[in-house]
């Protein structure tokens, strides 16, 4: 049995020490590279930490710039927005009074118009009532008229005719 011992002793030393030496080799290499890439920054002077932070505050800015011009341009729409309700509210009171004074005037013409027809039907009613009285007086009016007219005109000559005759004599 010893001897199955000496190869398990053996194999367990010799895993043993790799791991050791393997983590040894890896923690060189990270540290070479940690130390290369250092000295490549300090060399170059440049760091993507900073352009990262420097390429932040631009964006920072160029959001806060952006934000304002939105808050300009909602207020500038807020503005034109009263004005238009403004003028929109100016507009429907005007709508308002035109309305009425139609409605005023259609109630005035309305008025109108029943009045002249009322003073159609008068003098329709006097037209009639006028032929009516001129239809039962037509016969005998001219007779009497003309008569009149006929007599009148007589005498006239007649006193002509004496001045005549007296001035002659």
């Amino acid at each position: 049995m010893i001897p199955v011992l000496s190869r398990e002793i053996t194999t367990s030393t010799r895993i043993g020490r790799q791991p050791v030496a393997l983590a040894a080799a890896m923690l060189l290499i990270i540290v070479v590279g940690a130390a290369s890439i250092a000295l490549w920054r300090a060399y170059t002077g440049t760091s993507p930490e900073l352009d990262r932070i420097a390429a932040v505050r631009q964006l920072q800015a160029k959001a806060a710039l952006v934000s304002e011009q939105l808050v300009e341009k909602n207020k500038g729409l807020e503005a034109t927005q009263q004005e238009s309700i403004d003028q929109l509210q100016v507009l429907q009171d005007q709508l308002q009074t035109v309305r009425r004074a139609l409605a005023a005037q259609q109630a005035n013409t309305k008025q109108l118009s029943e009045q002249v027809s009322g003073l159609t039907e008068a003098v329709e009613g006097l037209r009639q009532s006028f032929a009516s009285a001129r239809a039962n007086e037509s016969a005998p009016a001219p007779a009497v008229r003309n008569r009149s007219i006929r007599t009148r005109a007589h005498a006239a000559i007649q006193v002509r005719h004496r001045k005549l005759a007296k001035s002659r004599s």
